[in-house]
Parts: C-alpha cells; sequence; structure tokens
C-alpha cells in the first residue's frame, strides 16, 4: 500500500495521485506539483489515503508545497493571459485559413508551455501556426485535436434534460455507452432523441443500465410463454421500471383476454421466443452510418 493525495487541475478533470510529502493537506486544498507538462497548480479532491501498487502510475510523484498567495495571483495572470492567447490563437488560425475551431487555450503554471484544444473534421498541418504562435508568445506551443465530446465537456451548456451537462459539471472521465443500452432501455431509437450536445450518445444511458441489466434477467421477453394465476399467456409487453408483463390469455373456447402481471406473479414456460429475432434486427443498427456516428469520437 502507498499513502497518496488525489490532485485535480481541471474542474471536472481527472484525478491524479501525488505523494503528499508529509504535508498537512485536506480537501479543497490549492498546491503545486511537478508534472509531465511542468510545475502546475492543483486542487486537493482526496486527502491522503494508502492505495494498492497497482493503482499507482510509476514513477509517483510528489507534492511540491502548499499553493501560497503569491501562487495564488500567479494563476490569476496566467488566466488573463490564456484569454489573450485565445484570441490571438484564432486570429493566427484565421490568418492561416486553417479549418479547425480553436475551443480552449491552456497556460502551464509555470509559463513553460501554453497549449491550444481544437477540433476538426480531419487532420490538420499546423506546423506554420505552430512556429507563428511561438514567435508571439516566446514559449513552447502544443496544439492538441479533441474529440467533440471534450470539446462538450470543456465548453459546458444545457442539456436536453435542462441541467447542467454531466461531463462538465461531475464526470472526471467518459464511460463507455452504446446503442444496446438505449435499446435496453426501451428508449427511442431515433438519432435526435438518445444524443446529447455533442452529438453523441448521451453519458446518462449508462446510468441506469446496470437496475435494467439486472431485472432483465429476471424478465420474460416479448412473445414469450408464461404461465399466469388464469392459465397459460404469451407475453405481449414489458416494463422494466415497474416489473409488470402484459400478457394475452387464450381460453379454450378462444377467447384472448389481456392482463398485467407483476413478473413475481407468473412463472417460465419456454425460452423460445420471437424477442431473438427482434434482437437481430436491432443489432443491425449497429452497423447502420447513421448510428455509428453517435459513437465515433
Amino acid at each position: 500500500m502507498q499513502l497518496v493525495v488525489g490532485i485535480r487541475f481541471k474542474k471536472v478533470g481527472k484525478i491524479y495521485y501525488f505523494g503528499p510529502n508529509g504535508l498537512d493537506l485536506n480537501e479543497g486544498d490549492h498546491v503545486i506539483v511537478e508534472t509531465a507538462r511542468g510545475i502546475e497548480y492543483g486542487e486537493v479532491v482526496v486527502k491522503p489515503k494508502l492505495v494498492p501498487e497497482e493503482e499507482i502510475v510509476s514513477p509517483l510523484k510528489s507534492v511540491i508545497r502548499k499553493a501560497t498567495a503569491e501562487d495564488e495571483k500567479q494563476v490569476i495572470k496566467n488566466r488573463q493571459k490564456e484569454e489573450e492567447a485565445f484570441k490571438t490563437g484564432e486570429e493566427k488560425i484565421a490568418a492561416h485559413n486553417l479549418p479547425m475551431n480553436l475551443v480552449d487555450v491552456e497556460l502551464t503554471f509555470d509559463n513553460s508551455k501554453l497549449i491550444f484544444y481544437f477540433t476538426a473534421e480531419g487532420r490538420i498541418d499546423f506546423r506554420e501556426l505552430v512556429r507563428d504562435l511561438a514567435a508571439v508568445f516566446k514559449t513552447r506551443i502544443e496544439l492538441r485535436q479533441i474529440g467533440v465530446r471534450d470539446e462538450a465537456k470543456m465548453l459546458g451548456g444545457l442539456g436536453p434534460c435542462g441541467l447542467t451537462l454531466c461531463c462538465s459539471t461531475f464526470m472526471g472521465d467518459f464511460h463507455p455507452v452504446s446503442i444496446k443500452m438505449a435499446k435496453e432501455q426501451n428508449l427511442s431509437l431515433n438519432p435526435s432523441k438518445i444524443s446529447g450536445l455533442c452529438g453523441r450518445l448521451m453519458c446518462c444511458l449508462k446510468y441506469e443500465q446496470d437496475y435494467y441489466e439486472y431485472v432483465r434477467k429476471n424478465m420474460p421477453k416479448v412473445g414469450q410463454e408464461v404461465s399466469t394465476p388464469e392459465g397459460p399467456a404469451i407475453v405481449l409487453e414489458t416494463n422494466l421500471l415497474t416489473q409488470k408483463v402484459k400478457v394475452k390469455i387464450i381460453s379454450e373456447d378462444s377467447v384472448v383476454d389481456l392482463k398485467e402481471y407483476h413478473s413475481n406473479e407468473i412463472q417460465f414456460v419456454s425460452q423460445q421466443t420471437d424477442q431473438d429475432s427482434i434482437e437481430e434486427e436491432d443489432e443491425k443498427l449497429l452497423i447502420n452510418e447513421e448510428f455509428q456516428s453517435l459513437l465515433d469520437d
């Protein structure tokens, strides 16, 4: 086990582990650390704790010091420089007539590197742009192309639910989502209904997926034969949230009766269902270009 402290460099960024270096650190403290990008300013979001060695990326670097008043002033100056660099970056991109959209600019705490984040449809030859920017700012320049999910995370906004985007509010990392999740949750498979501001599948599809998978194991499928208190029946519809099943009961005199039962009130008779063919059709959606575009970063 290794004693570490969790530090985040962006509001909703990834958490990185560092050695506490004997400092008394608590959540909310601002610290100065050395990273692969240089000296950085971050916030403690996980107070010192013991973690298994396999969870640590070697070599584990230590916190240099707690941030001082001078460090805080430096951060404010850096934010002002980033705003100025953003405007200059847009001007230079326009001057070079490059098909790219500048999203954000980040300056390392020690001013050793200026990072420009941008989106573009394809690969961009920005070598001349880098030289031009380096001549203006007199520091190392890095241009980093990001995907539309990262763009939404940086810019923020309101989702279809009316709330601030999850990725810009509390999600440190993106989780894999798939069309299958939307199908299992009985959502519309219309891309406009299940995609977020970024144009990709909504991250919130992942939130309730474990529940749906758990309940589905104990629910019959559409077309399956079941035994009910009133006799054998065929499943017409299932509601995973209420765990209720709508069935068609056919009596001996061929009278059809529709009933609804809780899944605990019925028993499975057969496992062979028409759902297999339905699933095969839905799987074809995965290779449909319209849906595939929701998955590509």
